[in-house]
């Protein structure tokens, strides 16, 4: 066996009894590593919660925004030739995405759908449909749709447009004001967690000093005494963050259950459980390994000094 060949056994054997040391130090420490856990999996929890919260808040808040449309009214006098022209010209800029022509006969027959029960207000209008014909046009983004819609207004053969000025403007300043209050309150959030978390973990190892110190007496380098709580810190954050990852998602997917069976909310829609549950998972475990990692070696460096 070459000498290669023996450091890379020597090495393999010595994660194996880092790996060991650190499942054994998490049992020998029982009740510290339950504190610990308990510590990530309740504020993971927490985070999990508020997480899938402001996801579902900047999902609907899309979701009212993909709704904005400008409602483009042609003049009456406007021949069929005319109205190919405009249509053009309102395709050609850059800002559009899609021109849908609504005849004033499907106009009448959606407002008439529209009306449920009282559709019967508008009966013999069929013959004298005072409607104009018009375009629905939906822009690339829901906040180009005031400028899009100053822009047709200008052209020619166009009677008026609707797209809701004024309370539009308001929509978009609230849907931006809510994606921003919810990233700041998950950042702020998160912060807390991992202060949290990470102290737990240090008062763990704080109860193990000695231990510590010993093992750095007797000889051990520094990273010899690191990889047990390395490990120590992975498995008590993964194990930590499993917990929430699977009550939130029974509970998610309940709630969905509930929503869907009655109709809570039908103009508001949930995001479906997946690929939601994968992208909060991934979070929360990438989370919960890195405070577990960050605070034992953050707490153990304080012993290493001896």
């Amino acid at each position: 066996m070459t000498s290669s060949e023996v450091n890379t056994a020597m090495k393999i054997r010595t994660l194996a009894r880092h790996l060991r040391e650190g499942v054994k130090n998490l049992v020998r420490n029982g009740w510290m590593t339950f504190a610990s856990v308990s510590a990530v999996a309740i504020t993971l929890l927490i985070l999990g919660v508020f997480l899938l919260l402001a996801l579902n808040v900047n999902f609907i808040a899309q979701s009212i925004e993909k709704q904005v449309e400008v409602r483009v009214f042609i003049d009456s006098l406007a021949d069929k030739p005319t109205i190919g022209q405009l249509e053009q010209k309102i395709k050609s800029l850059p800002k559009v995405q899609s021109v849908v022509f609504v005849s004033k006969e499907e106009g009448l027959k959606n407002l008439k759908e529209g009306m449920g029960e009282k559709a019967y207000l508008f009966e013999g209008l069929e013959k004298e449909n005072p409607l104009p014909d018009s375009f629905v046009v939906k822009t690339k983004l829901p906040q180009e749709t005031s400028e899009v819609a100053l822009q047709i207004k200008e052209m020619p053969s166009v009677s008026s447009v609707d797209y809701g000025e004024g309370t539009v403007e308001k929509l978009f300043v609230a849907t931006s004001t809510v994606r921003n209050v919810g990233i700041i309150f998950i950042v702020g959030l998160s912060f807390t967690a991992m202060f949290l978390i990470a102290n737990t973990i240090k008062l763990t190892i704080v109860a193990r000093r000695r231990e510590i110190e010993i093992m750095k007496l007797v000889g051990a380098t520094n990273w010899f005494i690191r990889w047990p709580f390395f490990v120590e810190g992975l498995l008590m954050g993964i194990v930590g963050a499993l917990i929430p990852i699977a009550l939130l998602g029974f509970g998610y997917a309940y709630l969905l259950d509930v929503v869907n069976a009655n109709y809570v909310i039908p103009l508001f829609p949930l995001l479906p459980l997946f690929p939601l549950a994968y992208q909060v998972a991934v979070i929360l475990l990438a989370i919960g390994a890195f405070i577990g990692i960050w605070g034992s070696l953050v707490s153990v460096r304080r012993f290493l000094r001896v």
